[in-house]
């Protein structure tokens, strides 16, 4: 599996979602600008002793993740979404891509995959979960469905 974040703002959620894909042998990638400098010290905090064990891809743009990641299956987390996260069939190489905490995905790359967006089904009351909770709550689900293959 493959999480990209387009220019993530909060460097706590950044190494929380590092020790996630660790963990799971999850892909992460990292679309610029980013809102703090990898050497930021919450970040390197939240993701612990993690940060050797992941593999990360810092990108200049969704462009250049979108090339690398050609064929792969790419789904867009997003409050605009109408399909359920659970409603999705995964793939062990799809795509998990999120926006940045405050703004969420660009228009521009939500009408990229019109079909694939996904969201977190939520009460209407505020603007949505946290960004590393919901990153993990849909790599859960996918890692689920796959059966949590090569994961004990």
């Amino acid at each position: 599996m493959h999480i990209v974040l387009v220019n993530p703002e909060i460097p706590q959620n950044t190494g929380n979602i590092a020790r996630t894909c660790a963990l799971t042998e999850t892909v992460l990638h990292l679309v610029k600008p980013l809102g703090f400098s990898l050497e930021d010290r919450y970040l390197k905090r939240a993701g612990l002793d993690y940060w050797d064990k992941v593999k990360v891809n810092i990108w200049e743009s969704f462009d250049e993740v979108e090339k690398c990641l050609k064929g792969h299956n790419i789904y867009l987390a997003t409050t605009k979404a109408s399909k359920a996260y659970h409603q999705v069939r995964y793939r062990k190489d799809d795509v998990l891509v999120f926006g940045c905490e405050t703004k969420g995905l660009p228009d521009e790359i939500l009408g990229r995959y019109p079909e694939n967006k996904i969201r977190i089904p939520m009460k209407n009351i505020g603007r949505s979960l946290n960004l590393s909770n919901s990153a993990a709550i849909i790599l859960y689900e996918a890692l689920r469905q796959l059966d949590f293959e090569g994961l004990c």
